[in-house]
């Protein structure tokens, strides 16, 4: 029997979906068409009809309820319409081939894609099944489709980290190989644009002058290209450089709408920017760079895995940019060093004397860590090696306007050991030796003689790379001046005075830091023996709490069984005192640990603060206070961590209300000082001896004789508000006097 599929797909409309898919009417059902039937609207997979017109062209006709959840589609929404009318042209004719297929081909093909309905993208497994009519033309496409999109993300996501992996193993051995800076970081700013699929990657060298040049570049368009220029940015103030350099990132998506100030705004336009993410490039400890990734035509929402991979690169680079530069070092040091042994082969024999000398010192400087037996052997022994009448070593003071003779070796002329010399009487001179440069010159001895008497003198600086120490004096009774290769060796003598004398100040700062580290373990003990106590005492009430709970619930006291709410409530509230101590000691011990830098989000304290200020309403009202909030409305955005500025502001209110007499007043207060924002908490009725001041912030330091409601606390509170200001760059101090105390918290802006 021909069917025309025109007049077929008409007839099918008027039936249920699993009628259509089987061609049955219901009454006509067997039990296997039921069966079958059931697993179309019940299996988990998804099943679509299409029909195919004589004209080659498809239609869809049912869906079964797996697929309508999938896609979002009701299956008589579908119904008669085209892959056109419901998918993009894109995915349309991707989805109109595989139909075709299937029916150029007559049998079943199997395939994946990936789709968007109602602009999701969905990926797909299908299996399309050909159906023919009496005359074994192909009429109809059955479909089955199995969800296969998180299995492609996954795969996604591996793809990327293999590529992510190679692209960092790759900049890493380019390191290993490669000396040239330039060749390291121009192909490592074309990979890193090529994964990042963005318009540009920069790297932006900081010059002295404040300005920056682009020394790397990797762009879509030739055209718009920044390599080479020195730009100057005329928004990037001190607190940007002091953002970048505590190694915060900037994550911009679309400039104008992420609040920046105009200029800003204006300054990156112009550079076609619309979004850009920047990531500081250090060298050991300084900010050398930064890495920038830009779009420039339009916004971009960075990945979380985009921003550590810029890191982490922007670590390889610094540990580049320190390789070249010890590089270059150790190039500069062989070239002086040959220098330096062409001419110790003309003069060998003096070097070996020399040589003797230095060996002597080094091994005074290594078996003592004073500098006084080192100081006083070398000016004997340079004077009786050069010939000398006197060899004096001189120090300066630390304003460097004075210097005193200290070490000093003389045959027959007058002895100035400790002699104290003003600079100034001498400027011509020590303006020299202050610039590290040798000095010698001849000089007359004063007073009569029969025969004018000339000697030679000679200065020679004591420095290294922290600063300049002092001086070697050298007098030889003659007219013959120290020759190049005689200052040479001087200087070397001083090069080991300056070890000599930096060892014995350092052996001096460590005896000092020893001393320091011994008290701040005295105080750690103490600290450990009070938190122990603190921690014993609400662990001792819980323990009785419950052996007289125990107690009263035998039969003989059932009589007293009143009391269990009572000591219910006591375990309740001894509990609750021992998690905040516990809470309050490690919040405490991870801001003494270096914690990761704040997370900045800018806030307006006028509304910001009125909620926080509120909710301390109803115990004030109850303790009979005067709660009251000042904000100055000229006060600019804030930025700050709002869950350690909040944790700030509300142990502080703690703290008032329990201070608080009745009838005294609370103050909150905020305005601008300066440069920062001045942040003050008040309270009336209480004022604190400057003993107590002087240990507020201690840990476990509690004002018993002011807490008219015994209010225990952890006794940690204002030691982590000190801690938690400093960690976000703020500064705390109190004050109290007049019968009130305040609070006062300062934030730069």
């Amino acid at each position: 029997m021909n069917i025309n599929p025109v007049e077929s797909t008409i007839e099918l409309t008027k039936l249920s979906p699993p009628q259509i898919l089987f061609g049955t009417e219901v009454d006509e059902k067997n039990s296997s068409e039921q069966f079958l039937l059931s697993m179309y609207d019940s299996v988990q997979a998804s099943i679509f009809v299409v029909d195919v017109l004589e004209d080659g062209d498809f239609r869809y006709v049912a869906l079964n309820p797996t697929h309508e959840r999938w896609i979002g589609i009701r299956s008589d929404d579908l119904r008669g319409k085209k892959p056109e009318d419901i998918l993009s042209p894109i995915d349309a004719a991707k989805v109109r081939q595989h139909y075709s297929d299937c029916v150029r081909f007559g049998k079943t093909i199997s395939y994946e894609q990936c789709l968007q309905f109602q602009g999701i993208p969905t990926c797909w497994s299908t299996t399309l099944t050909p159906l023919r009519d009496a005359n074994s033309r192909i009429y109809r496409l059955i479909g089955t489709s199995s969800n296969i999109t998180p299995v492609k993300q996954a795969e996604q996501a591996v793809g990327l980290q293999i590529e992510r992996e190679q692209l960092l193993e790759a900049i890493a051995g380019r390191i290993h190989q490669s000396v040239e800076l330039e060749t390291i970081i121009q192909k490592s700013t074309k990979e890193l644009r090529q994964f990042l699929n963005c318009d540009r990657v920069l790297i932006y060298r900081f010059e002295a002058d404040g300005s920056g040049l682009i020394i790397a570049e990797s762009s879509v368009a030739p055209s718009d290209r920044l390599l080479g220029k020195k730009i100057t940015d005329p928004c990037f103030s001190r607190k940007h450089r002091e953002h970048y350099g505590r190694g915060c990132i900037q994550v911009l998506e679309d400039i104008y709408a992420a609040g920046l100030d105009s200029c800003y705004v204006d300054f990156l336009a112009s550079l076609q920017v619309r979004a850009n993410l920047v990531v500081p490039i250090f060298q050991e400890q300084d900010m050398w760079g930064l890495l920038i990734a830009q779009h420039c035509h339009e916004p971009r929402q960075w990945q979380q895995t985009e921003t550590d991979l810029l890191k982490q690169l922007a670590t390889q680079i610094g540990i580049a940019v320190r390789q070249a530069e010890l590089h270059r070092q150790i190039k500069d040091l062989n070239v002086k060093m040959e220098s330096q042994k062409q001419k110790q082969i003309n003069q060998l024999q003096q070097v070996r004397n020399f040589q003797a000398l230095v060996q002597r010192m080094t091994e005074q400087i290594r078996d003592s860590l004073v500098e006084t037996q080192v100081l006083q052997t070398v000016t004997q022994e340079l004077a009786q090696l050069l010939n000398l009448d006197r060899c004096q070593i001189e120090l300066y003071s630390s304003c460097q306007t004075l210097v005193t003779i200290t070490y000093e070796y003389s045959t027959n002329l007058p002895q100035c050991q400790g002699l104290t010399r003003q600079i100034a009487d001498r400027l011509e001179a020590y303006q020299i030796l202050l610039q590290k440069q040798p000095l010698q010159f001849l000089e007359i001895v004063p007073g009569w003689q029969p025969k004018l008497l000339v000697m030679s003198q000679m200065a020679c600086p004591i420095f290294d790379t922290q600063g300049i120490l002092g001086n070697i004096w050298l007098t030889r009774p003659s007219q013959e001046g120290f020759d190049e290769f005689e200052i040479e060796l001087v200087q070397q003598v001083a090069n080991e005075c300056a070890i000599a004398i930096r060892q014995a100040q350092l052996y001096k700062q460590t005896q000092a830091q020893v001393k320091e580290l011994e008290k701040c373990d005295r105080l750690k003990n103490q600290f450990l023996r009070t938190l122990s106590q603190e921690l014993r005492t609400p662990i001792t009430s819980i323990s009785l709490a419950v052996q007289t709970l125990e107690s009263v619930l035998t039969p003989a006291e059932i009589s007293n069984i009143e009391i269990v709410p009572q000591l219910l409530q006591i375990l309740h509230n001894e509990c609750g005192r021992e998690s905040k101590l516990i809470n309050d000691l490690l919040t405490l011990t991870y801001l003494e640990a270096e914690p990761e830098p704040p997370t900045l989000i800018a806030i307006d304290l006028q509304s910001w603060l009125h909620p926080i200020v509120e909710s301390f309403r109803d115990i004030t009202s109850c303790q009979r206070q005067h709660l009251n909030l000042i904000v100055d409305r000229a006060l600019p955005p804030l930025e700050t961590d709002i869950t350690d500025l909040e944790r700030i502001v509300t142990e502080l209110l703690n703290h008032a209300c329990k201070y608080t007499p009745a009838g005294e007043y609370i103050t909150v207060s905020a305005h601008l000082t300066g440069n920062a924002v001045e942040l003050n908490i008040t309270n009336s009725g209480i004022e604190i001896t400057t003993n107590e001041l002087s240990r507020i912030f201690e840990p476990f330091y509690h004002l018993f004789k002011h807490d008219a409601w015994k209010h225990s606390g952890t006794g940690l509170e204002l030691a982590l508000v000190q801690k938690m200001v400093r960690h976000l760059g703020g500064s705390i101090y109190v004050k109290s006097a007049r019968g009130q105390t305040t609070f006062t918290l300062k934030f730069p802006l």
